[in-house]
């Protein structure tokens, strides 16, 4: 059985079972449900009351006597899943980081050194071909995967389902997930076709809670794109409770303590908890790329990335784009008190943010789009001993909660906190940290919005892969009227080996270069 279906089918149990010891409460027509309490129960009571109380958390009980007991099932699994020695530091780590929000860096700021990033546009041909011989070498070798952040639903984009499984538009009907799959085995043909040798790309999908069975379900439907089901390893990011401003976690419903997902740095925690270091391990796997979903012109296991960090001997890597304008509301990776981070753009001041180096571009240029290389080895570091260190980002929210009552409700200004990790705030902890610039209109295009907000948006999305691909085409001596442009990535995966099949060809839009091995629809 392959390491996906044990994390589904674990997941699957988790969400059935039952405390072994609750007892069965009797109901009446129009009566309160009635607890019949036992020895055992009482015993599970108190032995829950003098933990929680230790942590001042024994409000978490307050219902106790009024809950069935599959009710009470559901809260003592809420709180033996919280880690109830690390809630304290936790919400003191992020009382720190909230007091400190909005606080400028300015003066403790530095740009990253022109050594420590390539520029693809600025970096000769035959140096980007080393590093690409390279990364396809990886490949080959069996050392490379690929960490997908997938666990976000496609909810502002009006799309009730995990976010990569969304068409957006495209002439052959192609979801994210298999738009990515479909790269991904791409790849593995010109790594043979380069070496000779036939090296595996192992697919890591972090998904959550509410997405990790219909991705699976998506995945088995349609034969997991041709991938090989054993090398797609699909598991869950991790939560954390959400808190009042006095420390007290909040109960979202009388039996259930009020949680929300532990952002993208999540994934360091979940992939030591979850077995996927152990995992990579095994399978001899090196270098990891991670990403997130929705950045439609992604290249998967980029070979040339991967190739340059290997040869730099990296510990962690970053791919960003250049500014457009200094107001551009992204972050940026930088130097803060002689360490790497992202600084986002509330923490830099509006008259830093226009500096400009003396060739006229904007000095703190290097904007973070969620795309980054790490060594197994730094992982294993992160996993082993810092991811407890993680910066903590806060937010104040309006957090659904139940009043003393037992009633639930929804305040109308924010009443709490939730505490979320980002997946760049490792970089600190790098030994060798470099970075890649990498021209936007090839690399960045996210899909966030629905199309009303024309920005980020499926239409967009759509232009931005369109006109990459009738780039594709011209740079391969063919011509292409008009702006309807697709290219399957079975034909090519960045642009290469076209000229056999479009040089000195004149194509009218809508163009769709496909493979026999295309699908006549994009997915079920």
């Amino acid at each position: 059985m392959g390491r996906h279906n044990y994390n589904l089918l674990q997941h699957q149990h988790t969400n059935v079972r039952r405390h072994r010891n609750a007892s069965v409460g009797a109901t009446t027509k129009n009566a309160t449900p009635v607890v019949i309490a036992t020895t055992t129960d009482m015993t599970d009571y108190l032995s829950l009351q003098t933990r929680l109380a230790q942590v001042h958390q024994e409000h978490l009980l307050k219902f106790w006597p009024e809950l069935t007991a599959d009710e009470r099932a559901d809260l003592v699994r809420d709180i033996e899943e919280l880690n109830l020695d690390e809630i304290k530091k936790y919400f003191d780590r992020a009382t720190v980081s909230m007091n400190e929000n909005g606080i400028k860096l300015d003066d403790r700021l530095q740009p990253i050194p022109d050594g420590k990033v390539l520029s693809i546009a600025r970096t000769p041909q035959e140096q980007l071909h080393s590093y690409r011989d390279e990364g396809l070498r990886q490949i080959s070798n069996g050392h490379v995967a690929v960490l997908l952040m997938a666990g976000g639903q496609g909810t502002r984009l009006g799309f009730d389902h995990p976010k990569g499984m969304y068409d957006v538009g495209l002439q052959s009907r192609k979801s994210l997930f298999r738009i990515q799959a479909e790269r991904i085995l791409k790849l593995e043909e010109l790594a043979q076709e380069a070496n000779g040798k036939r090296g595996r790309i192992t697919w890591y999908i972090m998904t959550s809670e509410h997405t990790v069975q219909p991705t699976y379900d998506y995945f088995v439907a349609n034969n997991f794109f041709g991938l090989r089901p054993e090398d797609v390893l699909l598991f869950e990011q991790g939560s954390l409770p959400c808190f009042e401003y006095d420390g007290r976690i909040i109960l979202d419903e009388k039996h259930r303590v009020a949680r929300a997902p532990d952002g993208n740095g999540g994934i360091y925690r979940a992939m030591k908890r979850q077995g996927i270091l152990e995992d990579m391990q095994k399978r001899g796997l090196l270098y990891l790329h991670a990403h997130s979903v929705d950045n439609i012109l992604i290249k998967v296991a980029d070979p040339v990335f991967i190739g340059y960090c290997v040869q730099e001997k990296a510990d962690c890597a970053a791919k960003v784009v250049e500014k457009a304008a200094p107001n551009e509301p992204v972050g940026v990776v930088a130097i803060v008190d002689g360490k790497y981070q992202v600084v986002e753009y509330s923490e830099i001041s509006a008259k830093t943010a226009e500096m400009r180096n003396s060739d006229g571009r904007l000095t703190f240029s290097a904007g973070n789009i969620c795309n980054h290389f790490f060594s197994a080895s730094f992982l294993q570091d992160i996993g082993n001993k810092f991811e407890q260190e993680l910066k903590l980002h806060v937010a104040k929210k309006k957090i659904p909660f139940v009043d003393n009552a037992g009633k639930r409700l929804t305040p109308d200004k924010p009443n709490g906190i939730k505490i979320e990790k980002f997946v760049f705030d490792v970089f600190e902890f790098a030994q060798k940290f470099v970075a890649m610039e990498v021209p936007r209109d090839e690399e960045f295009s996210a899909l966030k919005n629905a199309d009303v907000a024309g920005k980020d948006c499926p239409s967009t999305a759509r232009t931005d892969l369109h006109r990459l691909h009738k780039k594709y085409i011209e740079t391969a001596g063919g011509i292409v009227h008009g702006d309807i442009c697709e290219i399957s990535p079975f034909v090519t995966y960045a642009g290469e080996n076209l000229a056999s099949q479009v040089e000195g060809k004149s194509f009218t839009s809508p163009v769709y270069l496909r493979d026999t091995r295309d699908p006549l629809h994009g997915h079920l």
